[in-house]
């Protein structure tokens, strides 16, 4: 009997899992096609090529789109069957949610292993394959990457600026250049038209610049010298992170596998910003493929909630609990990387967090206490506490009572009038989820 209950579970979510899936990475693939499809229409970059790196994009878009499917997919499945009262029929049957827990489980179980291997081993593989690729399109396209009127800096030091690009991509105009290869002596280099040169044989191209004027000071800034030139060569490195003169692409972190990351964080100072992007880069191997226990968690007290069940109220609700979780991370790893907070803390904070309240709402839900109950505990001490902070920061008059003028004569700072009518939503919220309860 559970066995046949446990594969109709799993049914209702493998179904929207996988079409989630598909819409969410071709998403995020769009937000890339369009620089795929200059590659490829106007710099003369061949189909097999675009075919490679929409390949090697492939693993970072899955490490983020598997854990989101599968909360999205949870909420749907077990929400159509809160709505159809399957949920009360099981229970009725002697079926607690604790036994839903075991396909839930199971396919949470399934989505970190695939996560896991993907952020571990295809990840990096592909970020630095997609670098070796657009290196080797570079040696043949050399205008690849470079756009017009932005600084580019992404030569080894050296910055470039053209202030016109034509589509074709053959020349630049109004070139400026920042070289700092000779730390002592920083050249400016001025120039009315520029063109690259690309050397299939070397890790490096040429640009050949026309009418234009170098600018040198020394380091004492006591020497200044000025060349007038018709034509001159700059030879530029395709990639800031290539080892001296080996030839060979470097990795940063994104790039590095786990033991790769345990090794470059021995040869790094603990003090530097790299050492701490190091560590929560070591720490999201582990973080995102939890994530999917986390989302499991959280998917099953929100999916089984008659109030709130429905395939388009488990997408928003699933929309909704995904941001808060980015939202978590990215300032979690922001904290991290500028030493505010441990950056191993700044990793598994978006977890720990979201992970206690997933376990919480699932022991209150098992024990058939509604969801609304917290939304309206929180509620109420939100209020609560906004009233209190209210009264403290109002000025008052001698026997404790508000003065009306005194607030009619103080002006009320803009925070201070968001935390007021942010009061009075969620009165307006209580009061509306209270009547919807007692109608249901």
């Amino acid at each position: 009997m559970n066995t046949i209950i446990n594969r109709y579970i799993l049914k209702e979510i493998s179904v929207p899992f996988f079409m989630i899936l598909f819409i969410f990475t071709f998403v995020l693939l769009m937000g890339r096609i369009l620089q795929l499809m200059d590659l490829m229409v106007n710099k003369g970059v061949g189909l097999s090529y675009i075919a490679n790196l929409i390949l090697y994009l492939l693993p970072s878009f899955l490490v983020i789109t598997i854990p989101i499917a599968l909360l999205i997919s949870i909420l749907i499945g077990l929400g159509r069957l809160s709505a159809d009262h399957e949920i009360t029929i099981f229970k009725s049957s002697g079926i607690s949610l604790y036994q839903i827990i075991l396909p839930v489980g199971a396919a949470s179980a399934v989505a970190l292993v695939i996560t896991a291997v993907t952020g571990f081993f295809l990840v990096p593989y592909g970020n630095f394959a997609t670098k070796n690729l657009l290196v080797n399109i570079a040696k043949q396209k050399a205008s690849i990457g470079i756009k017009e009127k932005v600084f580019n800096d992404d030569f080894k030091d050296m910055i470039l600026y053209a202030e016109k690009i034509p589509v074709h991509g053959n020349f630049m105009e109004g070139v400026f250049i920042f070289d700092n290869r000779l730390k002592d002596q920083p050249t400016t280099i001025i120039a009315r038209k520029g063109y690259l040169i690309s050397s299939p044989d070397t890790a490096s191209v040429t640009l050949r610049l026309q009418q234009g004027s170098t600018h040198t000071v020394d380091a004492s800034l006591k020497t200044y010298k000025k060349m007038d030139f018709t034509s001159y060569d700059v030879t530029i490195d395709l990639s800031p992170s290539q080892a001296g003169g080996t030839g060979k692409l470097s990795k940063d972190s994104k790039e590095m596998s786990l033991f790769e990351l345990a090794s470059e964080m021995k040869h790094t100072n603990p003090r530097q910003a790299a050492f701490r992007e190091l560590v929560i880069e070591l720490n999201k191997k582990f973080t995102i493929p939890l994530s999917c226990i986390v989302f499991g968690l959280l998917a099953i007290p929100f999916g089984v909630t008659r109030n709130i069940s429905g395939k388009s109220r488990g997408f928003v609700i699933g929309i909704f609990l995904v941001m808060s979780y980015y939202v978590l991370q990215l300032s979690g790893e922001a904290m991290g990387e500028t030493g505010r907070i441990s950056p191993i803390l700044g990793a598994w904070a978006p977890n720990i967090l979201l992970g206690t309240l997933g376990v919480y709402l699932l022991i209150m839900a098992a024990g058939d206490r509604p969801l609304y109950l917290h939304v309206s505990m929180a509620g109420a001490f939100a209020r609560k506490f906004l009233l209190r902070w209210w009264h403290a920061a109002a000025p008052v008059r001698e026997d404790g009572t508000l003065s009306e003028r005194a607030l009619e004569a103080t002006p009320v700072p803009a925070s201070r009038r968001f935390l007021n009518r942010a009061g009075k939503l969620m009165t307006r919220f209580h009061t509306s989820l209270k009547r919807r309860v007692r109608k249901g």
